[in-house]
């Protein structure tokens, strides 16, 4: 009776034991399951995506390029890159002085007031000592910080690329262009308007009614006879954006100072001389100048702020 017992207690440890082990195996099983029910709506998930891409690829332009840019980090490539070019105003007994040097700037500007001498020109020969004070100061100009663009597909506008070179001017291309489109039989209509996008050597045709675009952008391309010659052409959806929020930001030149108060009493480049040989002297707080624009009194001019590469 003992050994029975003992018997059905070892019996019974194995069995718990058994019991344990299936108990695991099933969460481990439930979770392979779910991670296989994740993996395979990830994979449907990128199977629609690719999907989308390759109609939306299919829809563009056909363009040669060759690429010359940087590599970045995968996190990046949906960011729009904003290179500024900021239209500075600048008037009349002031200058922009910009050193090779940041801190030689700085220095400049914490000076405020320097007395320039003028008589480097050969127009003040006889003045030995002529000095003139201008003042210093820092320029700030504003940047775009935040950028959002509404896409919008037009309904009667065609875009047209692959275009061939036939040697004539482009309102003759623009012609042919309509003449072919402008009939039914090649599946056009009344043109309303066309124009060549700058640089791009693509053509935009607006059509007067609607119902004609979308039936040529689903045929994606369409031979077009030209002269003696067939040409197969691109057809492609007309996109255009526009901007619905602009941000800027102050942003500070940091090589770059302005200089005004300067007098009319030197010719323009006997003045641009006598301020580069003053601000470049090490013993005045100057530097290495690498560019300096001057505007005499009575006259305005634009100073053209570009993204600074160096």
């Amino acid at each position: 009776s003992q050994e029975l017992c003992s018997a059905l207690e070892k019996d019974n440890v194995k069995l718990q034991a058994a019991r344990e082990a299936v108990e695991q195996r099933t969460q481990e099983l439930k979770k392979e399951r779910e991670q296989l029910r994740k993996s395979l709506e990830q994979q449907m998930y990128l199977t629609r995506e690719e999907e989308r891409c390759s109609q939306m690829l299919s829809a563009l332009p056909e363009k040669k390029m060759e690429f010359k840019g940087l590599v970045t980090n995968k996190e990046d490539v949906n960011k729009l890159m904003l290179t500024p070019r900021v239209h500075y105003p600048l008037l009349g007994g002031s200058a922009l002085i910009t050193f090779d040097k940041a801190e030689v700037a700085q220095r400049i500007i914490e000076l405020k007031e320097h007395t320039v001498e003028l008589s480097y020109g050969e127009e003040l020969e006889e003045l030995d000592r002529c000095r003139a004070r201008v003042q210093a100061a820092p320029v700030d100009i504003l940047l775009p910080s935040a950028l959002q663009i509404r896409l919008s597909r037009s309904s009667r506008s065609i875009l047209l690329s692959d275009l061939p070179s036939l040697g004539i001017p482009e309102e003759a291309l623009l012609d042919k262009l309509e003449l072919f489109f402008s009939k039914t039989k090649n599946g056009g209509g009344e043109v309303e308007s066309r124009e060549f996008l700058d640089g791009s050597g693509q053509v935009v045709l607006t059509f007067a009614q609607d119902g004609v675009a979308e039936p040529l952008i689903e045929r994606g391309r369409i031979q077009v006879l030209f002269g003696k010659g067939k040409y197969e052409l691109k057809i492609s959806p007309c996109m255009s954006g526009n901007i619905t929020n602009l941000q800027f930001q102050p942003s500070r030149c940091p090589r770059t100072v302005l200089l005004s108060g300067i007098p009319d009493v030197l010719g323009e480049e006997a003045m641009k001389d006598s301020l580069e040989i003053h601000f470049q002297k090490a013993s005045r707080g100057g530097g290495e100048v690498e560019v300096l624009a001057y505007v005499p009194v009575g006259q305005q001019r634009v100073a053209v702020f570009e993204e600074d590469t160096g």
